[in-house]
């Protein structure tokens, strides 16, 4: 049986839960038999212990841990929350209601060109607030799942860094 190594292709189902402001696990995402999360392992971008969690289990092992923030997404940085002129926002003169919303997260770039995922806050006549954090930053996070398969990844799997086929990507 195959156990999880670097450059396999590792299929899971879990729950994921994280603790809130009352110390109560909440539910916050689910990867069911019908959508499981599919990874190539050691180049998945995943939090390094959360891999660690998982090295050399195989198909049919269950798993059960937790991550606190330093072994995840960071804690919260309150100077990750940035205010940004509306007028950005703007295509041809006009902003897109529907997109400028409370709580939708939109792609954005930096100065330097780095893209990355922001959540829009709050709303003036003249500001965007936007959250650049990460949505888990600052939270305890606790997996129970189970390991659905493992299997070697082919070369060109390898050569791309992510997982092709079902689950995966596809080209």
């Amino acid at each position: 049986m195959a156990q999880i190594s670097a450059n396999k292709v590792v299929t899971i189902t879990y729950d994921l839960s994280v603790t809130d402001e009352n110390n109560e696990k909440v539910l916050v995402e689910s990867a069911e038999a019908d959508s499981p999360m599919v990874f190539l392992f050691g180049q998945s971008g995943l939090p390094e212990e959360f891999e660690n969690q998982l090295n050399g289990k195989g198909a049919g092992d269950a798993f059960n841990f937790s991550l606190t923030p330093d072994q995840a997404y960071g804690e919260y940085d309150q100077q990750a929350l940035v205010s940004i002129p509306k007028n950005v926002f703007e295509v041809d003169g006009k902003i897109d209601e529907e997109m400028l919303q409370e709580g939708n997260f939109l792609p954005m770039a930096d100065n330097q060109g780095n893209h990355m995922q922001g959540k829009v806050v709050a709303i003036t006549d003249t500001e965007v607030q936007m959250d650049f954090n990460h949505p888990l930053a600052g939270m305890v996070m606790h997996f129970d799942g189970q390991v659905q398969d493992v299997r070697d990844a082919t070369k060109e799997e390898l050569d791309h860094g992510h997982v092709h086929g079902a689950g995966g990507h596809h080209h």
